[in-house]
């Protein structure tokens, strides 16, 4: 009977350069892609002087309103338990964003009409951060309705669950 020499397999030389050749072409295929996506990000904001170079800047007016444009109003904290379950209570701390200056009243009637939306939240449709994001969106939503538009944003500031 003859006898058949066992097969080895590839020598340790041959298995140690292929091992050397696949981490240099690891190290040169993410050092290319580091280079590509560094060199997608957006380009650094310019200051404002910069991006105006060969523009004519807009004239001054000293009678101008200093307070037209957006404005920062804080609200009253909103405190209320939710629908469902209504041993949650919920605390919700907001600014609003508004085009310009608003009278009070119309405020107050946003801050009312956000709390009596909490009021009608239940704990499964706000639970996660898409639910966070729906909860920003049906806010701001209700807030432009109530308000005709007035109001850009509600900024939620802290949303507490106890």
């Amino acid at each position: 009977m003859e006898d058949t020499p066992a097969s080895k397999g590839p020598s340790p030389v041959i298995q140690g350069a292929i091992f050397v050749a696949m981490t240099v072409a690891a190290l040169g295929i993410g050092w290319f892609a580091g280079s590509y996506l560094k060199g997608s990000e957006a380009p650094p904001s310019v200051p404002a002087a910069e991006a105006s170079q060969g523009q004519a800047a807009p004239a001054k007016d000293s009678d101008a309103d200093p307070n037209a444009g957006p404005l920062l109003v804080p609200i009253a904290p909103m405190t209320t338990n939710l629908a469902s379950p209504a041993s949650i209570w919920v605390r919700l701390d907001a600014s609003l964003v508004l085009d310009t200056p608003q009278p009070p009243d119309l405020v107050e009637a946003v801050h009312q009409d956000l709390l009596a939306y909490l009021r009608t939240l239940k704990m499964h449709q706000i639970e996660g951060a898409s639910g966070y994001q729906h909860l920003r969106a049906d806010l701001n939503e209700r807030a432009a309705i109530r308000s005709d538009g007035h109001v850009r944003e509600v900024l939620v500031r802290t949303l507490l669950f106890e």
